[in-house]
């Protein structure tokens, strides 16, 4: 047991360093990305490393993708793109609770919750970063007016097809972990679609109002798109 802990605090800590030297995280975020990394390999093992994985590299090439463009219109990643620990924590802590738990009580309800939190931070950074670029009519998801990109609540429809083409790709990585693999990729898909909206509906709202900021209103959707996810998933029968 011990040895296969220090090989994964080994892969965790070069891992780490490489997003570090790639300029994805700065020191404090590498630094976490790298112990919550670790947390989800022991908690979930090698499916959900790999779904958290995929976001990671996803994320950073949809935030590179244009990032000159993205700058020059003041929508840009803060930072030059590099993401520090609160981000980390804020995409990453969900699935990390939800893993713990079905750690603890083995069920598959909470693999959907699980996969459905990183659904929803995928899909989120997909269609921010992408629905920039790509958005043409974006609109406030609390009055559906016009706006301008990269508003706090900002939707648009090539926005949704991202966040749904997010979740989708994590959604995969859950199913060698369920017998019941329609519900299982429906409730992660849906799940995650709906955290990456009520992840703008709270950017609209309460962010907007200095209640929240960038880090905990990822944090809040995920969880409630882990939520979402596991209810979703009991509703059809999953358990």
């Amino acid at each position: 047991m011990w040895e296969r802990v220090a090989v994964d605090v080994a892969v965790m800590s070069v891992l780490g360093l490489g997003a570090y030297w790639a300029r994805a995280l700065d020191g404090k975020g590498s630094m976490v990305a790298a112990l919550v990394g670790l947390a989800v390999v022991e908690f979930g093992g090698l499916y959900p490393f790999l779904a958290m994985l995929s976001f990671v590299i996803l994320g950073v090439l949809a935030t590179r993708y244009r990032f000159s463009e993205k700058a020059r219109l003041g929508v840009a990643q803060s930072g030059n793109g590099v993401r520090s620990w609160g981000n980390v924590l804020g995409n990453g802590l969900p699935a990390v609770i939800f893993l713990a738990v079905e750690y603890l009580l083995h069920l598959d309800v909470f693999w959907a919750a699980s996969f459905a939190a990183i659904a929803t931070a995928n899909g989120d950074t997909l269609a921010s970063e992408l629905g920039k670029v790509f958005g043409r009519t974006p609109r406030l998801i609390t009055t559906l007016r016009p706006v301008e990109p990269g508003t706090n609540g900002a939707i648009s429809l090539e926005g949704e097809v991202f966040a749904l083409i997010g979740a989708t790709v994590v959604a995969l990585f859950a199913l060698p972990l369920t017998t019941k693999m329609e519900v299982m990729l429906l409730a992660v898909i849906l799940g995650g679609v709906i955290g990456v909206n009520l992840d703008s509906f709270i950017g609209a709202t309460l962010e907007k109002e200095g209640i929240t900021d960038n880090n905990s209103t990822n944090f809040l959707a995920s969880l409630l798109g882990g939520f979402a996810g596991a209810g979703i998933f009991y509703l059809l029968g999953g358990v």
